[in-house]
């Protein structure tokens, strides 16, 4: 990253702030026709800083070869909850290799998802289980999931002690008390798209409570655009939605979200 992305500030750079987008999926296919004319424009939108977020065993090879080409991204590596089927002991041998890697920040994204039930429950917390070990083995924060499943992911978090490592609860979908508890625990929370969405109540609530401190801006694109652009494929360009809807939930003026979220992102990922 340039000198400037950390020393723990974020500079104008005429109009615009530098904006980390804590993660993305720009290895989707949804990116295929045109990535690197996308991820190449983002620095003029003032998006000086993304984590590319492997999911599936095979996104692993494509965000190395991501965060290989552009000096302003980094890497985090693990299986998503829905894509666990395809974990062994000597696929984790493997993983362990990718997260080494001097680009890598983060190990994720891991947890749980209810939702569509792809998965064994089980194994979902089994292997959730284990790349959170994989996690403190190397000193890396995580990235979690967690959809339709409060409750197990709460109490694995407590039992693991997911604090001491650091990280971040990705696409933040509960309510505000539960975001407190993480907060004490040490956790950073993901707010992306869906905080300008007219029916996001509880996310609302919780942006408006919780400290500014412990909020992260991330897109998950291609996914959860943000209001005016909400159905499309989303990039870290739309970010500027997301400050802004914050700054206005929390009556406060933008230049402070991205200044405060920058350094935070750089907080957890330990840049």
């Amino acid at each position: 990253m340039p000198d400037d992305t950390v020393k723990g500030y974020a500079f104008r750079i005429g109009d615009l702030l530098m904006i980390f987008d804590t993660h993305a999926h720009y290895d989707d296919v949804a990116f295929d026709a045109d990535r690197d004319s996308v991820v190449s424009s983002l620095p003029a939108s003032g998006v000086t800083a993304f984590v590319n977020v492997s999911a599936e065993w095979d996104s692993l090879k494509k965000t190395e070869d991501i965060v290989s080409r552009y000096d302003f991204s980094r890497a985090a590596y693990g299986i998503h909850p829905d894509n666990v089927g395809v974990l062994t002991e000597e696929r984790m041998d493997e993983l362990r290799e990718y997260c080494l890697s001097s680009r890598c920040v983060a190990v994720g994204e891991i947890g749980l998802d209810y939702h569509y039930g792809k998965e064994n429950r089980d194994e979902q917390i089994r292997w959730f289980v284990r790349q959170i070990a994989l996690a403190r083995e190397l000193s890396l924060p995580v990235i979690i999931h967690s959809r339709d499943a409060a409750e197990d992911t709460m109490d694995i978090i407590r039992r693991e002690k997911v604090g001491d490592i650091g990280g971040v609860v990705h696409c933040y979908s509960y309510s505000p008390e539960m975001a407190r508890e993480y907060v004490s625990m040490g956790l950073m929370i993901g707010v992306g798209g869906v905080v300008t969405f007219r029916n996001a109540r509880r996310l609302k609530e919780t942006v408006r409570e919780i400290p500014l401190e412990n909020i992260v801006l991330e897109t998950d694109c291609p996914y959860m655009a943000p209001e005016p652009h909400r159905g499309t494929r989303n990039t870290s360009a739309n970010l500027s939605y997301v400050v802004k809807a914050i700054a206005d939930i929390r009556g406060i003026s933008t230049e402070e979200v991205e200044t405060v979220t920058y350094r935070n992102a750089q907080r957890l990922y330990r840049l």
